[in-house]
């Protein structure tokens, strides 16, 4: 890398994609709205910039990793007159209209700009299991792998900004609500005087394990085949739903977590479905828009 990379926003995530920057050998400028937190990077060799303006005065790719949507605003909308011709890598965590909202104000002001949403937490940045998706322009996403590799896997998913931060926050769906459950299950045997660590130790297996069902789930949900040979039937899940329900309030444990799934269950067997496999509720979710 021999251009400046500029980085706005220092938080761990932004700091992290700014060390490995800085590691890899090319020029960075950063940037942070508290500045004391940019003090560890001028010691490995980073440009600190007192302003926004200053920041982006180079010509270098521009990478932003803010606290949200707003924040974007509030640090851009200033100095865009001096974005024009310029690349932008957002990579703050955003919803998919939020992005595209983003795209269109990039394109009105002459910007180029790809979106990123980072699959990793900020001590993966450049190492193994690290990987980013991102979307938008494809034309960017050719020009900067050199700065891309140095964090990660990169994967492009297409000319629509949204389609990053909408495959990100599909798979953080499954992630919190496996965390939300695990929680749930340590609860349980919580009650009983079991470590968090020693359920840990049992589930984490299990969960892998499960986790090998998905391509199954999504075979027969992309074929909409719900009454093929070999699928659990909504009727049986709703049965083991409701004792395991039991099973937590006699724990003591709120059921808050399992409560929402065994409702959907039992919407699809009302309406006449309790015999097709469990993952017709994909149906259900899907028309709730």
């Amino acid at each position: 890398m021999t251009t400046s990379t500029t980085f706005l926003g220092l938080g761990a995530m932004g700091s992290a994609l700014a060390t490995a920057a800085i590691d890899g050998g090319g020029p960075t400028v950063v940037w942070n709205r508290t500045a004391h937190r940019a003090e560890a990077l001028a010691g490995r060799g980073a440009t600190v910039a007192e302003t926004v303006a200053e920041a982006i005065a180079g010509d270098g790719v521009i990478v932003v990793c803010l606290f949200d949507h707003e924040s974007v605003h509030d640090v851009l909308d200033p100095v865009a007159t001096g974005l024009s011709g310029r690349t932008v890598i957002n990579l703050t965590t955003t919803t998919p209209n939020e992005s595209r909202e983003f795209a269109t104000w990039a394109a009105e002001r002459g910007v180029t700009l790809l979106d990123g949403a980072i699959m990793a937490v900020p001590e993966m940045i450049g190492g193994p299991g690290s990987a980013i998706l991102y979307s938008g322009s494809p034309t960017a996403f050719a020009q900067h792998r050199a700065l891309r590799d140095l964090w990660g896997t990169s994967s492009f998913l297409g000319t629509d900004a949204g389609l990053a931060s909408l495959h990100d926050m599909a798979m953080l769906a499954g992630m919190y609500t496996m965390f939300a459950g695990f929680l749930h299950g340590a609860a349980m045997v919580g009650a009983a005087g079991v470590p968090a660590a020693e359920f840990a130790h049992r589930q984490a297996p299990f969960l892998a394990a499960m986790a090998g069902q998905l391509g199954g789930l999504a075979a027969t949900i992309d074929a909409k085949d719900y009454t093929g040979d070999g699928q659990q039937s909504l009727r049986f899940t709703e049965t083991a739903l409701a004792t395991l329900l039991r099973a937590t309030i006699e724990q003591g444990v709120d059921p808050v977590v399992l409560e929402p799934v065994h409702d959907v269950v039992r919407r699809q067997i009302a309406a006449g479905h309790g015999e097709d496999g469990t993952a017709r509720i994909f149906e259900e979710l899907r028309s709730a828009r």
